[in-house]
């Protein structure tokens, strides 16, 4: 059984530690938040009890689910005790600051899985397994789709780190998961066309990011911070042999024909919802890793790698050029 304390009461974390809490093979030992009345609702709700921050690092693992620019010293004071990480990503915003605190856990020796929940999609993970068993021959062109059903307040914005940092990564990372090549070239163009608030603070909300791989491998990433019929979350892969394809999944699997043709359930509204259990599979693999003393995928490299790729497209935006990714 492996004690885990969540350090974070918010929407993420809410997630986290219901399913800790549910977990065969995890304890919720305790919440901590600087809210500390949010931390005794979600501790109640999850039968365990909210402590204190110093006492998160006594449990064998920390989940961090705080905001973003608390993660890398969270990571390394966990480190520095000798614990066990998960923590949502990014690890920082900061290239360098996110590989010392890399370096940090590794050597330490501790396990770090970073919170790319995308990989454990069940029906991103089938497509995944259909790659790796040769389903449609060498992949040529993969295309990924990743649109939000309304823009965040621009309040979030200027602290997020930016599109490609903070909602571009998940896409980035899955590119470098199904692709399993190094991207060498990144080509990014992006403009603000859902809010003016959103540019006005600096930032864009809707993007097309172009990867190209060592052998000529080839992916769009699709981003938009509005779609109108719901969370939109697609992936198509084309080989030399065949395509595969993962849509987007609905409400319920009703279908209705009429004179105007067919009409389905809509897709689901968000993340919350989407990707569920995502959530629950990627903490199985977590515990697995913990319990089975292996690394974990995805692990502190893999966060650090997609961090990398986010920031080459921030690059290539400003540029109008192509650009080659730093090495994690």
């Amino acid at each position: 059984m492996l004690d885990i304390a969540v350090i974070g009461a918010g929407r993420i974390g809410r997630i986290h530690a219901r399913n800790i809490a549910a977990h065969a093979g995890a304890r919720l030992v305790g919440i901590t938040d600087p809210d500390t009345a949010a931390a005794s609702r979600l501790a109640a709700a999850c039968g365990c009890q909210a402590i204190a921050l110093d006492a998160a690092f006594d449990a064998a693992a920390v989940l961090i689910a705080s905001p973003t620019p608390t993660h890398a010293g969270f990571i390394e004071r966990a480190a520095a005790a000798g614990r066990a990480v998960f923590c949502e990503k990014p690890i920082d915003l900061d290239a360098a600051r996110a590989r010392a605190c890399v370096e940090a856990a590794e050597r330490a020796g501790i396990t770090l899985m970073v919170g790319f929940n995308r990989r454990f999609d069940p029906n991103f993970a089938a497509l995944k397994a259909a790659l790796d068993a040769g389903g449609i021959g060498a992949v040529e062109v993969l295309a990924i789709t990743s649109r939000d059903p309304g823009p965040p307040p621009p309040s979030y914005v200027a602290a997020s780190g930016g599109l490609f940092r903070d909602m571009a990564i998940h896409d980035l990372d899955m590119a470098r998961f199904l692709l399993d090549e190094a991207v060498v070239d990144v080509f990014a163009a992006a403009s603000c066309l859902v809010d003016p608030a959103i540019g006005d603070a600096g930032d864009v909300d809707t993007a097309l990011i172009t990867l190209r791989t060592a052998s000529g491998r080839l992916c769009s990433i699709s981003n938009s911070r509005r779609a109108s019929y719901g969370y939109d979350q697609r992936i198509e892969a084309h080989g030399a042999t065949g395509m595969l394809r993962a849509g987007n999944v609905v409400l319920n699997t009703l279908e209705q024909a009429g004179p105007a043709g067919f009409t389905t359930a809509p897709a689901q509204p968000f993340f919350l919802e989407r990707y569920a259990a995502a959530y629950r599979a990627e903490l199985d693999e977590f515990v697995a890793a913990v319990t089975d003393g292996r690394a974990p995928r995805p692990d502190g490299r893999d966060g650090l790698a997609a961090l990398l790729l986010a920031d080459a497209a921030a690059q290539s935006l400003r540029t109008g050029r192509a650009v080659r990714p730093g090495s994690a």
